[in-house]
Formats: C-alpha cells, sequence, structure tokens
C-alpha cells in the first residue's frame, strides 16, 4: 500500500505563487506515474500534471502549461507542483496520485487526501 500526503495549500493573491508537496509513504514510488489533480464543487475532477517514474515526460493541462511545473525527487518520494501566476480560476482541491502505468492509461491506483489552494482576486 500507497499513502500519499499532500502539503503546501493556502490562501494566496491572484499572480502569487505556492508550492505543493506530495510525500509517499508505505513503499518507494519511484517507479509510479505521479499526477496533480484538482477539483471543485459540483465539477469533475481534472488532471492538472503529470511525470513519468524517470522524470523523462510531463504532461500539463493546457490550462497550466507556462505557470505549473511538476517535479519529483525519487530519493525523497516526494512529488512537487510549483504553481506560479495563480489565478482565482486556479482555486480547487489538490490531489495527489499514483499509479504504476504510464500517463496514457492512468487510473489512479493511490490518492491522497488533498489540499484546498484558494486564490483571491
Amino acid at each position: 500500500q500507497v499513502q500519499l500526503v499532500e502539503s503546501g495549500g493556502g490562501l494566496v493573491q491572484a499572480g502569487g505563487s505556492l508550492r505543493l508537496s506530495c510525500a509517499a509513504s508505505g513503499r518507494s514510488v519511484s517507479s509510479y506515474t505521479m499526477a496533480w489533480f484538482r477539483q471543485t464543487p459540483g465539477k469533475a475532477r481534472e488532471s492538472v500534471a503529470a511525470v513519468s517514474w524517470s522524470s523523462g515526460t510531463t504532461y500539463y493541462a493546457e490550462s497550466v502549461k507556462g505557470r505549473f511545473t511538476i517535479s519529483r525527487d525519487n530519493a525523497k518520494n516526494t512529488v512537487y507542483l510549483q504553481m506560479n501566476s495563480l489565478e482565482p480560476e486556479d482555486t480547487a482541491v489538490y490531489y495527489c496520485a499514483a499509479d504504476p502505468r504510464h500517463w496514457s492509461h492512468f487510473v489512479g491506483d493511490y490518492w491522497g487526501q488533498g489540499t484546498q489552494v484558494t486564490v483571491s482576486s
């Protein structure tokens, strides 16, 4: 089993930055695809960014390209999401997920509890 714990969320003004962290425990996730999703009330959960096990491949939603950067430190069993130029539309609960499959077949075998990000205008 893998446990994922997100941290780093909070309240920030538009244009500001936040760095989310997702610490994994239980087993190494170095061979897993890691991803960030977000969800707002009444809307479906949407993917934000993903990174392959080797960090050689990344994926970004169009809405965050150029503003968000996903990275991972396999030695620390942790994945990060650096969020810059935040917009009120980025307000959501952000979830970390892990899956041994390639991103194209990502289901999300493990999920964290989420961390709230609120961007004020």
